[in-house]
């Protein structure tokens, strides 16, 4: 019903009135006040300073907020988003079933454990997903966004499943949108040196799908990761020194936004300065702004000569020193990687290599370019090594072999859970520095795994500064976790001192939430708020990572 604007102010007014004995004029019609000896005023000074305050507090909220929904609103947003009950959820699993069929959707119990739990991240929660969407294209991404929109649930994308920091765990329940049917390569264009492919195809799939070409896509994180994923969290990889990171590698997405809405962020060109780089704004985002169903890709040209070397420090922070000696004269390193002697015992005794290793500090170098080039890099790189005390560089022999010695190091954290025992969990997380600070942060956070008298490595692509802990511990255990999380969490805390990261590729996930509200402070996760909601105004994409609503 319309009601005037003074009427509404009393009408708002009159609850806080009476709180404090007073009386609104429509009440004073209804009960008359008592006669009062005429020295003793009811409007005493006092009185008309909180009638003043209490008027003055309503008429704010009513010029703010033009009407009691908005109000209520307003505090909706302050407790944070409501998301669809069980009835809504169901209504909206049905609805997405006639849609889609009824292979598209999932409330299997193993599938929707699969997509809430992961035994390689650091932490899980008990809350699953309700059901399992598997679209099979853009379109039918776009769908399921718009039925989740309107039904309020919160959608959480879904790749490789191989992620660090509790990426794809489903906190709030709703539904886990897995890309496994999205996994083709869309068009390759070999002589503009670039191609289009949707989030489930591997990385190292396309690489064997397009190595006719003389081309190949550098990033290489874990053997499993798929595009979607690195995207995701733009991860690196051994290749990172050379050819940099995942957000260097992106030309364009194609991006389903929280509403439906199909986007793409820019065209094919590799360079452009047509307007703000949603690109990058994606990048990294970890779902939660948007889903991301095709990737524009930017390839490299296969190497001429490619060598692969390992070679022995006596101690950990030998290793670290060379490294970043090596990175300060400017040899142009296809790769440089560095593992401790607790990594090396593990590779040894989970056999995967086929071969034996010394159990020293050890660091893995590959050489790209030219033949004359790759010769002239590893004679300097020899020299800078010797000068910090190391052993014999052991070079490969054919192709073969460099993909023994180099598997070491990518079977790295495969390896240790292999040699788990029931109830150990595997806490992997990374950190980055500047390189300088590189081998002071190592040789503590190395003391420091060993003082815990567990079975801990440290392991990462020093070439980038990036390095990264693996401790195996008794998840039964309390006393013995958190010993782990204090482990973790001063190695985290360290990295910022030093002006670093708390994560260097693995991405924030439930995890490192507060640490990177140390790391950018709160005015920055302001504003990556305001970008949140002014894409997902109701928190439905990927919620409670990165940061909470």
């Amino acid at each position: 019903m319309f009601c005037r604007p003074a009427a509404r102010l009393r009408q708002a007014a009159s609850p806080l009135l009476k709180q404090n004995g007073l009386r609104t004029r429509s009440n004073q019609s209804r009960q008359p006040l008592k006669a009062r000896p005429a020295q003793t005023p009811f409007w005493n000074s006092g009185k008309v300073l909180l009638f003043t305050a209490v008027t003055g507090t309503v008429a704010y909220y009513y010029g703010v907020n033009s009407s009691t929904s908005q109000i209520q609103m307003a505090g909706r947003k302050l407790l944070g988003p409501r998301y669809a009950s069980k009835k809504e959820m169901e209504k909206a699993i049905d609805e997405l079933r006639l849609t889609l069929g009824e292979d598209a959707i999932s409330t299997d119990d193993e599938d929707l454990h699969r997509h809430g739990y992961s035994e390689w991240s650091s932490m899980n929660i008990d809350q699953l997903p309700v059901a399992v969407a598997y679209p099979k294209s853009t379109e039918e991404v776009a769908q399921i966004a718009k039925t989740c929109h309107r039904f309020k649930v919160p959608m959480i994308p879904y790749s490789g499943g191989s992620s660090l920091e509790a990426n794809f765990a489903a906190p709030f329940g709703g539904i886990s949108i897995d890309f496994t049917f999205m996994d083709k390569i869309l068009a390759m264009h070999p002589d503009d040196m670039d191609v289009v492919v949707q989030p489930s195809v591997p990385w190292m799939s396309l690489n064997d799908q397009i190595k006719d070409s003389g081309l190949f896509f550098p990033v290489d994180p874990g053997p499993s990761a798929r595009i979607g994923g690195m995207v995701g969290t733009s991860c690196s990889g051994t290749n990172a020194v050379r050819y940099g990171t995942m957000k260097d590698w992106v030309i364009n997405l194609t991006v389903v936004l929280a509403d439906g809405t199909i986007i793409k962020t820019r065209r094919r060109p590799r360079k452009s300065s047509a307007g703000y780089n949603l690109t990058g704004l994606f990048v990294g985002s970890e779902g939660t702004l948007g889903l991301v169903t095709e990737i524009t890709l930017k390839l490299a040209v296969v190497p001429q000569e490619t060598s692969v070397a390992v070679v022995t420090f006596p101690t950990i922070r030998d290793a670290a020193a060379a490294a970043s000696k090596v990175l300060r004269a400017g040899i142009p390193i296809a790769a440089m990687e560095i593992m401790d002697d607790v990594q090396m015992m593990v590779v040894n005794k989970a056999g995967s290599t086929n071969r034996k290793w010394k159990e020293v500090p050890t660091m893995f170098f590959k050489f790209s370019g030219t033949k004359a080039g790759v010769q002239e890099n590893i004679g300097l790189v020899k020299s800078i090594a010797k000068a910090h005390k190391s052993g014999d560089f052991e070079f490969a022999r054919n192709a073969e072999e460099q993909k023994t010695l180099w598997s070491a190091r990518k079977e790295s954290l495969w390896s240790m859970m292999a040699l788990r025992r029931e109830g150990d969990e595997v806490w992997s997380t990374d950190v980055a520095v500047p390189i300088s600070r590189l081998p002071d942060i190592i040789e503590i956070s190395k003391k420091e795994m060993d003082d815990l008298g567990l079975f801990a490595s440290i392991l990462g692509h020093i070439g980038d500064g990036n390095f990264h802990e693996s401790i195996m511990y008794n998840s039964k255990d309390p006393k013995e976790r958190a010993a782990v999380e204090k482990c973790v969490h001063d190695m985290v805390d360290r990295a910022l001192e030093m002006e670093g990261t708390c994560t260097g590729e693995h991405g924030i996930g439930l995890g490192k939430k507060g640490s990177l509200q140390k790391e950018l402070g709160l005015d920055t996760i302001n504003v990556m708020k305001s970008i949140k909601r002014s894409l997902d105004p109701y928190w439905l994409m990927n919620p409670g990572k990165i940061m909470d609503a």
